[in-house]
């Protein structure tokens, strides 16, 4: 069921952000009488699922979910139309059309990318607000258990002051300012240290088996006995809490395993909070030290505990409006960023490229709208930055031999442009398979 959830999202994300894609395309196109051959989902190597012919448009449906595209004519696209390019122009034909024309067509698919991301933050800021915690309500520090950032030094318990200098507010900012973090100010056993990040840092955190950065400290809350284990058959219900071990507070879900860990093969008596009650309990530790029991554990949780201030924001629609542009220009930055990190070789940022896996992997496991818009809004970013990419094929290669025509006054070589759509699209091809095989690896 899980698979379904995810798959499920990630075909009606990709699907929404591609056909309103092409459609920045189609409609400036068709506005200034240039004619479109084919509008399609997907691509239709060689056969396609499903296509109707209306006017001089073929609307379809490809088996090959890679994308999608509108097929202009007279224009030097993937499509790689020879024949038509050796006959004269035609007044329906893109070649034909002004540069500034032309222009407006090639910008009007990113720019449908970000207006739509955009107004997604709008809607989101104005139906869900905002919901964050307090990084000076953590006073028992983060959960640090990645051995990248053990081996520089840090632990559970320690507390993240500042990154670069600037001073973490919100638990939500770790995430987003460790990409490009270089220098770590915590407060570690009352003492101050500073912790100076290794150039190659994102590329660790890429190729390590954890990608787990300061984590919360959450209680143990029981998602599941596993029934095989030394618990099966006892009373516990998913959302219990252990609070206690031998009569000894337990706060935190990282302490469990040393305080059990003595009573091995034995039982331990715990104090179990549900529904606000305390009941007692034995347990079984097996002789490995281990309860058997999964936690889980949600913010509501920590919430019922009062272990953080949780902050919640409301907004009117014209805040949202605000609130909206402020989430969009901060997304396309930290964006920009990543893409800074990821060509520049010496970050190893490049080798946590994800493919289709791990868009996919984004998406949760049970259906969340205020999730599911959320992931769209940031791919329809990513979208829209990655196809302003000075890449022949891409919408970027063409904006930029647009420009070089509108400065220069005189189009490139239509040789040059078919051997740049080449050059392009095998850059391309590589790009996408070096991205999917990092999924693998």
């Amino acid at each position: 069921m899980e698979f379904v959830i995810r798959i499920s999202q990630f075909l009606l994300s990709l699907s929404l952000l591609i056909v309103l894609h092409e459609l920045g395309h189609f409609i400036p196109a068709k506005l200034f009488g240039a004619r479109v051959e084919k509008f399609y989902l997907f691509f239709d190597l060689k056969f396609s699922l499903l296509k109707k012919k209306i006017g001089d448009t073929e609307y379809g449906i490809g088996w090959l979910p890679l994308g999608g595209y509108v097929k202009i004519s007279g224009m030097m696209d993937e499509s790689m139309d020879k024949e038509q390019m050796a006959l004269p122009p035609k007044s329906w034909e893109f070649r034909s059309k002004p540069a500034w024309q032309r222009l407006i067509i090639m910008l009007g698919g990113v720019t449908v990318n970000f207006i739509l991301a955009y107004v997604i933050y709008v809607f989101l800021a104005f139906g869900y607000g905002d919901t964050d915690i307090s990084a000076k309500s953590v006073k028992d520090g983060y959960t640090v258990t990645n051995p990248i950032l053990t081996n520089l030094g840090l632990k559970t318990g320690d507390k993240l002051v500042s990154i670069n200098g600037e001073e973490v507010l919100m638990v939500s900012d770790i995430r987003k300012k460790l990409i490009e973090a270089e220098k770590l100010t915590v407060l570690s056993d009352n003492e101050t240290k500073e912790i100076t990040l290794p150039e190659d840092f994102l590329g660790q955190l890429s190729t390590g088996d954890s990608r787990s950065f300061f984590g919360l400290r959450y209680p143990f809350v029981v998602e599941y006995v596993i029934d095989t284990l030394a618990n099966k058959g006892k009373n516990l219900k998913t959302g219990d809490i252990i609070v206690s071990i031998n009569n000894e507070p337990l706060k935190y879900s990282d302490e469990l395993e040393d305080r059990v860990k003595p009573f091995s093969g034995a039982e331990v008596s715990v104090d179990i909070l549900r529904d606000g009650q305390t009941i007692p309990m034995q347990l079984n530790v097996d002789t490995n030290g281990k309860l058997g029991i999964m936690p889980g554990g949600t913010l509501n949780d920590i919430e019922k505990l009062q272990y953080y201030d949780i902050v919640r924001k409301e907004y009117g629609l014209g805040e949202s409006i605000v609130v909206g542009f402020d989430k969009f220009t901060g997304q396309v930055s930290s964006y920009g960023v990543q893409l800074k990190k990821i060509f520049t070789p010496s970050t190893g940022a490049y080798k946590g490229v994800g493919g289709f896996k791990a868009i996919y992997s984004i998406f949760p496991a049970e259906w969340s709208w205020q999730a599911f818009w959320a992931l769209t809004a940031f791919l329809s970013i990513m979208l829209g930055v990655l196809n302003l990419l000075p890449i022949p094929v891409l919408d970027g290669g063409h904006v930029m031999f647009l420009l070089y025509e509108m400065i220069s006054g005189k189009a490139p070589n239509e040789k040059f442009l078919e051997r740049a759509q080449l050059v392009g699209f095998i850059l391309l091809i590589a790009m996408v398979l070096s991205a999917n095989i990092n999924d693998w690896i």
